[in-house]
């Protein structure tokens, strides 16, 4: 069974950075699909970013283009993501996701494995 560990999390102030990572163990990362998703407090969990198996292709949310980055190392089963110039509704706890086939890549239900998240609190 995948197994997904996210880390990276914490306290940023607005316009920080922050770069999240996640590590996949009991398979080989390039069979998976991965993915970024977010909750907000109070909020639902929404998707933030999305890499192919191989990392030719990504996807971002709207809000997440342009100041987000997702990348991924096979070699390492690990993907990244890095974004910039936080903000304090970034606040949020980060999860990653995988699957070998999402039928969508923005929809957490077509995810069949996730990390335990890691929290991410943006001040003013």
């Amino acid at each position: 069974q995948v197994h997904l560990v996210e880390s990276g999390g914490g306290l940023a102030q607005a316009g920080d950075s922050l770069r999240l990572s996640c590590t996949l163990s009991g398979d080989s990362s390039d069979r998976y699909y991965m993915a970024w998703f977010r909750q907000p407090p109070g909020k639902e969990r929404e998707f933030v970013a999305a890499i192919s198996w191989n990392g030719a292709n990504k996807y971002y949310a709207n809000f997440a283009k342009g100041r987000s980055t997702i990348s991924r190392d096979n070699a390492e089963n690990t993907i990244v993501l890095s974004m910039n110039s936080l903000k304090p509704e970034d606040t949020a706890i980060y999860y990653c996701a995988a699957d070998i086939f999402p039928a969508t890549r923005e929809n957490e239900h077509d995810y069949g494995s996730w990390g335990q998240g890691t929290q991410v609190t943006v001040s003013t």
